[in-house]
């Protein structure tokens, strides 16, 4: 893929207890193959589908670390960035750091609580398949905070902010960058009272899928569960869900697209 742009979600990685029982899930999920992970960069281990980049599995250093998927947005120059998130009311959590000669990350938090990472590719720009079948779609904010957030990413990413149509009394918005005619680079929704309140604001992240229900059998049947749906939706169908380790993510088969209201 060609390089991403400012604010462009570019990454994903998945911090797991058990990284040979997360290859097995993954690998048979969504076709995922696997490249070799250095002791030295705490086994980071790339994944492919086709032989195109997709994501990373990494096994957690310390147990008490969540079993968590993690966005990245691009970034030239993350100490810029770093600076930015601080005026903004964020926190720099980690970083930035190299990760085995693939790039530099960064982990910060948004006014919200939520924590995403920021990415400057070397020999891993970023995503080689993006929105295609077994690999990362899109990634929605879920947080208790929209007004504080659509300001931070807007004033660290320069995201404009736009509600769809059709979202009614939900509140959902979509973040896009300027310059791109309105194309969403990621999605935010307000946690409201049907949300447990024990639940942390944190970005969601959709992979592609042919088929929603088939993906949801495999799934089970590999020890995930599915927590929401599946629902048609604008979007597709979709489902939320968690894979046997207990990170949580979604699939979407974008090929169908009704209902009304938002994803």
């Amino acid at each position: 893929m060609p390089g991403h742009a400012l604010g462009e979600p570019c990454w994903v990685d998945a911090m797991l207890p058990d990284l040979e029982a997360g290859k097995r899930f993954y690998g048979e999920l969504f076709g995922w193959t696997f490249g070799g992970g250095r002791a030295e960069y705490g086994h980071y281990t790339q994944a492919f589908r086709d032989g195109e980049n997709v994501a990373a599995l990494v096994p957690k250093r310390d147990g008490r670390m969540p079993t968590v998927w993690n966005v990245y947005f691009c970034s030239p120059d993350l100490r810029e960035t770093g600076e930015a998130i601080r005026r903004a009311g964020g926190h720099v959590l980690i970083g930035p750091a190299e990760v085995d000669g693939f790039g530099t990350m960064m982990t910060a938090q948004d006014p919200g609580g939520a924590v995403f990472g920021v990415w400057r590719g070397k020999d891993c720009a970023g995503f080689g398949r993006k929105g295609e079948p077994g690999s990362f779609c899109r990634t929605e904010l879920l947080t208790r905070a929209p007004e504080a957030v659509d300001r931070f990413y807007g004033e660290v990413f320069g995201f404009e902010t736009k509600r769809p149509e059709g979202a009614g009394e939900f509140d959902f918005a979509e973040w896009s960058l300027p310059g791109t005619g309105g194309e969403p680079v990621a999605g935010r929704v307000r946690m409201g009272s049907g949300f447990p309140a024990e639940l942390p604001p944190h970005f969601v992240t959709y992979f592609a899928v042919t088929d929603c229900d088939a993906a949801l059998e495999t799934l089970v049947r590999l020890g995930g569960r599915v927590h929401h749906g599946p629902l048609d939706t604008p979007s597709g169908r979709y489902a939320s869900v968690s894979d046997d380790q207990g990170a949580g993510f979604a699939v979407v088969d974008t090929s169908r697209r009704t209902g009304a209201g938002p994803s």
